[in-house]
């Protein structure tokens, strides 16, 4: 042996592994037993180091963030061109340089989530409340006027619009139940999950009067939208919160992944019947019998077809035309029948065949520019919608909306959790369960969107849940970490943040593999 080296120690010529100083060292692997005993974890990035490594940005989000300033400062006080010679080429002009504006705020602003260890969508979605009303429109109007005057706002709504059918028939595409084991136990804890959070909703709406009320009038409706937008989870923020934190196969992971795939079934279902319900043309009862005739019609006839059609087109081409127009004509279906068009393209999805290698590829190519292109200006218009300010006319509405977001926090992991914790699963699993299913990510502001084009919901109601959904999407990560390193048989397993995992395709970005079929990063 040689002189000065133990046994067991570092080998001659190379310095001994220190996780704590070498960011891009290897992680040990979880749990690793030291002296027979389960050896603790590595020191972790705490708030100090979150923050330090959010002032110390890297050279690609410091572009980003300048070229967003630069753009908004560059639109709103250079004169490009002369208003009053050409109309037309004015609003082709400023549409394209709001697109330009949007994208950039949203990536740059989703680049700072990634460094704070949060899902990009939270980035993108608190980009689209900084163009809006509640800040840009706040602190520099004439900037918020140039870039979105109403000519602008109804082109962007007509692209958004299509963004959210392809991204909901993603959604469809992906569901997949048929997967799930032991669904007796998942559906106990489905129902409690969604079920406290729902009872909690209509309380909060009963105990407020008609603080909510939209302009359908029906303190009813309003009841049943706020407690059924509070008990939402967002499969896509989900999946990518288990990966981050490596719990994707585990007994958590995999009871969160069913229950949230069989809650976003039942949530389109329960929407499309408070949607039917509302309907003022032609009555409730003829717009379900309708979409019920679709459902038959999809099962039967539908289906079986697009299984036919997949077998024999094998070019990715054609068949991304086929599956694009038969989402956007299931939209147009479901329109025409008073349902919102987000309720066929789901339905469409849903009955694509999911076992094919060229339906997979196609999905990927879809995500990659719903997710980067059209969802951020969706974002846009949430944000332009929200007002924050609304919160501030009375000191009750304040009350109300930290009452509403205790209420989505605690009953999500009480229902959920408790619901778990009966099933036999671990308290500390249990309670971390719960946690997750607090994700509502974009699938919640679509259904709060909804609402408020259907008249369920005020600005105010609007305003508040947009928040709420915000927050408790960037809760439920610090939450599960916080949970991991105060449960001791676990402890070992929690990894690093992405933030400080460089070399992870999600966060470097890397092309092929951002968009892997799950849609993590929303």
């Amino acid at each position: 042996m040689a002189r000065g080296v133990r046994a067991g120690g570092p080998t001659p010529g190379r310095r001994p592994h220190r996780p704590d100083l070498d960011r891009h060292a290897p992680e040990e692997p979880a749990g690793r037993r030291v002296g027979g005993r389960l050896g603790r974890p590595g020191p972790r990035p705490n708030l100090v180091n979150r923050l330090a490594s959010v002032i110390t940005l890297s050279t690609r989000t410091r572009t980003l963030l300048g070229a967003a300033l630069g753009l908004v400062v560059l639109v709103s006080t250079v004169p490009l061109w002369d208003t009053a010679g050409s109309p037309d080429g004015d609003s082709l002009t400023r549409f394209l340089l709001a697109i330009a504006v949007v994208l950039v705020t949203c990536q740059a602003i989703a680049a700072l989530a990634r460094r704070l260890g949060q899902p990009s969508v939270v980035g993108e979605m608190v980009g689209g409340l900084v163009l809006g009303s509640s800040l840009l429109g706040a602190v520099w109007p004439s900037a918020t006027g140039f870039l979105f005057p109403p000519m602008v706002m109804d082109g962007l709504d007509k692209v958004a619009q299509l963004g959210l059918v392809i991204f909901v028939f993603l959604l469809g595409c992906e569901l997949r139940t048929d997967r799930i084991e032991r669904k007796g136990v998942v559906g106990a804890v489905v129902v409690a999950g969604m079920g406290l959070p729902w009872l909690a909703g209509m309380g909060i709406v009963a105990l407020t009067g008609g603080l909510f009320v939209g302009s359908q009038d029906s303190p009813t409706g309003t009841m049943m939208f706020v407690g059924l937008a509070m008990a939402v989870t967002a499969l896509p923020v989900l999946a990518r919160i288990l990966d981050d934190l490596k719990l994707r196969h585990t007994s958590v992971g995999v009871l969160s992944i069913s229950a949230a795939a069989i809650g976003d079934g039942l949530l389109w279902l329960v929407l499309a019947f408070l949607l039917a319900g509302q309907s003022t043309s032609g009555g409730g009862v003829r717009v379900l019998l309708l979409g019920a005739a679709l459902v038959l019609v999809t099962a039967l006839c539908v289906r079986p077809l697009l299984v036919a059609l997949v077998r024999r087109l094998g070019s990715a081409p054609s068949l991304t035309v086929v599956l694009v127009a038969g989402a956007i004509g299931y939209s147009v279906l479901t329109q025409s029948i008073h349902l919102h068009p987000v309720v066929g393209a789901f339905l469409f999805g849903v009955a694509v065949p999911r076992d094919s290698l060229v339906v997979e590829r196609i999905c990927q190519q879809l995500e990659g520019f719903t997710l980067l292109i059209l969802l951020p200006l969706f974002f846009a218009g949430v944000g332009m919608t929200t007002s924050i300010g609304l919160l501030g006319t009375t000191p009750v509405t304040w009350l109300v909306f930290i009452g509403v977001l205790v209420a989505a926090l605690v009953t999500k992991i009480i229902g959920a959790g408790g619901a778990a914790r009966l099933t036999g699963m671990p308290n500390g699993e249990a309670l971390r369960f719960g946690m997750l299913m607090n994700c509502r990510g974009v699938t919640e502001l679509v259904v709060l969107s909804i609402g408020y084009q259907a008249g369920f919901l005020n600005q105010l109601g609007y305003s508040v849940l947009v928040l709420v959904a915000v927050l408790t999407t960037a809760a439920t990560g610090p939450l599960v970490r916080w949970s991991l390193r105060h449960d001791g048989r676990v402890a070992a397993a929690l990894p690093p943040s992405t933030s400080d995992r460089r070399e992870h395709p999600l966060v470097a970005g890397a092309p092929a593999d951002r968009f892997d079929g799950k849609k993590r990063d929303l």
